[in-house]
């Protein structure tokens, strides 16, 4: 069941006030962590997009076979290279939920294999035959997994509990980040500080409520509407927003959408709460219901 705890050590909250949640800031505050893991890795990732530009400019003065193998070959590095990244930006996002499914494609295995295939081709149109290309192609397919490692294979936080609902869950998660997703993309396009920072509060009170219902799936059935019919409302609206505030830097239209936020974002701190209430309800309870038990066994002292 999820539970909060505090004390006067505990870390404080956004408004200066102690948090009531003993959890690493790293568990309240995924988004966080979730934007330094994508950065972190596509970081790494971004240095593949540069390896292979010699052979483009090689291309074009090669001729016309070596030519072909070369465009050949720096189109499946580049490929090999965005596939790594888009793979490391999933698996951050994995890593930073409680309950997730594994990738449905392996895109950092595929660009594994696409590094290997694109150094063989770079031999082969440098001349330096099958056998040296055989050499680069391991060579460069153990460095990648070395450097970029697999994919995640399994899910995640399902053992033991009931498939269907933590399927659900797992659903409904993937469907409000992507929700919050994009309207981080929106936010982004209005080059607004003020604007990505009132979004960045409201998304971080957003995946509160969605780790609250990761640590109970039980919790999905009250919070669904607000995972889903809420957050896809807020989406279109941010949408919206930022296309004609993008265009005529309306401060009422700036303000509306501040006002809207700040009424979503108390509705979903009080679900939250909600919730956790509920959640130590049941647990207060459970307890009850074992000291019974203990008394009637004669154990309790």
């Amino acid at each position: 069941m999820a539970r909060r705890f505090g004390g006067k050590y505990s870390p404080p909250g956004r408004d200066g006030s102690p948090e009531r949640d003993g959890a690493p800031p790293a568990a309240r505050l995924p988004e966080r962590s979730l934007r330094s893991n994508r950065i972190e890795g596509v970081r790494w990732a971004n240095f593949l997009f540069f390896a292979p530009l010699p052979l483009a400019l090689r291309a074009f003065a090669a001729p016309p076979r070596e030519m072909g193998l070369m465009l050949i070959a720096f189109a499946t590095l580049i490929l090999a290279a965005w596939l790594t990244r888009e793979g490391a930006v999933a698996e951050a996002a994995y890593d930073a939920r409680r309950i997730a499914r594994r990738p449905a494609f392996p895109r950092k295995l595929a660009g594994t294999v696409l590094i290997g295939a694109g150094l063989f081709l770079a031999a082969l149109a440098g001349g330096q035959g099958a056998g040296a290309g055989l050499i680069y192609a391991m060579l460069g397919v153990a460095l990648h997994f070395l450097a970029f490692g697999p994919d995640p294979l399994k899910n995640k936080g399902m053992e033991g509990i009931d498939g269907f609902q933590t399927e659900r869950v797992a659903r409904a998660v993937e469907g409000a980040e992507k929700y919050l997703a994009e309207m981080e993309a929106a936010a982004g396009r209005t080059h607004d500080r003020a604007v990505t920072d009132r979004l960045a509060r409201f998304t971080a009170q957003a995946r509160d409520l969605i780790r609250t219902v990761e640590e109970d799936p039980r919790d999905l059935s009250a919070a669904r509407r607000f995972l889903g019919v809420y957050l896809m409302g807020a989406r279109d609206a941010t949408i919206k927003f930022a296309d004609l505030y993008g265009r005529t830097r309306d401060a009422a239209a700036r303000a509306g959408w501040f006002a809207l936020l700040d009424e979503l974002e108390q509705n979903f701190a009080a679900k939250t709460r909600a919730l956790m209430e509920n959640d130590s309800t049941d647990l207060e309870i459970e307890i009850e219901v074992l000291r019974e038990r203990l008394a009637r066994e004669g154990l309790k002292t």
